[in-house]
């Protein structure tokens, strides 16, 4: 089983940016597809965007669209989120996962999670 730990996440003003990352340990993630999901106070987990491990193809929620860019290094067995244009919306707690296979559900576990609060 692989171990995630988020890192990254703060207070930002709207507009602005910010990075997290993820690193993974007790298993090589390069052979993953993998992907970040958020969950806001009183709202469920969603899915922010992923990454193919085949061919680094991508993808993301609408809301996310255009905004976020997802990436790994897996030398470093890490994968991050680029996130510029923040709105107060985009205020949550961000995990990373380990998908099934790419555009399928996510693996069963979880790290602690990054906070990222977005003022206006």
């Amino acid at each position: 089983q692989v171990q995630l730990v988020e890192s990254g996440g703060g207070l930002v003003q709207a507009g602005g940016s910010l990075r997290l990352s993820c690193a993974a340990s007790g298993r090589t993630i390069s052979s993953y597809s993998m992907a970040w999901f958020r969950q806001a106070p009183g709202k469920e987990r969603e899915f922010v965007a992923a990454i193919n491990w085949i061919d680094n193809s991508r993808s993301y929620a609408e809301s996310t669209k255009g905004r976020f860019t997802i990436s790994r290094d897996n030398a470093k067995n890490t994968v991050y989120l680029q996130m510029a244009s923040l709105k107060p919306e985009d205020t949550a707690v961000y995990y990373c996962a380990v998908l099934k296979w790419y555009g399928g559900p996510p693996n069963n576990y979880w790290g602690q999670g990054t906070q990222v609060t977005v003022s206006s």
